[in-house]
């Protein structure tokens, strides 16, 4: 059974705090691009960007990044197998910009890793910033967001799925239990 623990206006609530935070902390949005980690953080990235403009006045230059290849688990079902690529766009010169990574659910900090890696393939930006709708837990590396929609303990045992209305035509996060197979 699925609990909803984030609705359309929760999500909607901490997007806005989180775009207030950015520009907070990096005292107006000069050198500022925003990088969606595929799939859900592209969406967020561009939502964050619209909440800026409508903040501070002015666009913000936004991205996004397919981590498959820089994954640590990335092992093919079969060896001929390939992954499948979903691209990545980023059309801004990020050397020496402030990059804010952005992700749906932070959970081991992999995915984070994998982002930061394709990150630098891309340029050397003054300075990385971690966004995250969801926190839950459970790091198996030292990464921590610098900007989170919620924190929501979870146990290894339980399952965060954010759903974003441009990607699962619903808006909401839910928590589950892991389902044994």
């Amino acid at each position: 059974m699925a609990k909803i623990i984030m609705d359309e206006q929760a999500i909607h609530r901490a997007l806005t705090r989180i775009a207030h935070e950015i520009i907070e902390r990096n005292k107006g949005t000069e050198e500022l691009i925003l990088v969606g980690i595929k799939t859900r953080g592209v969406y967020l990235a561009k939502r964050l960007a619209e909440k800026i403009e409508q903040i501070e006045g002015e666009s913000i230059r936004t991205g996004e990044i397919d981590i498959t290849l820089y994954r640590d688990d990335l092992t093919p079902k079969r060896k001929d197998q390939e992954p499948e690529l979903k691209g990545t766009d980023i059309q801004a010169d990020i050397t020496n910009q402030t990059v804010i990574l952005v992700d749906d659910v932070l959970y081991t900090g992999r995915t984070v890793r994998a982002g930061l890696d394709a990150i630098v393939d891309h340029g050397r930006p003054a300075q990385i910033q971690l966004a995250v709708l969801i926190d839950r837990g459970h790091r198996e590396l030292p990464i921590r967001p610098d900007f989170i929609g919620k924190n929501v303990p979870t146990s290894k045992d339980e399952v965060i799925e954010a759903k974003l209305t441009e990607f699962d035509q619903s808006e909401e996060v839910l928590l589950t239990q892991k389902t044994s197979l």
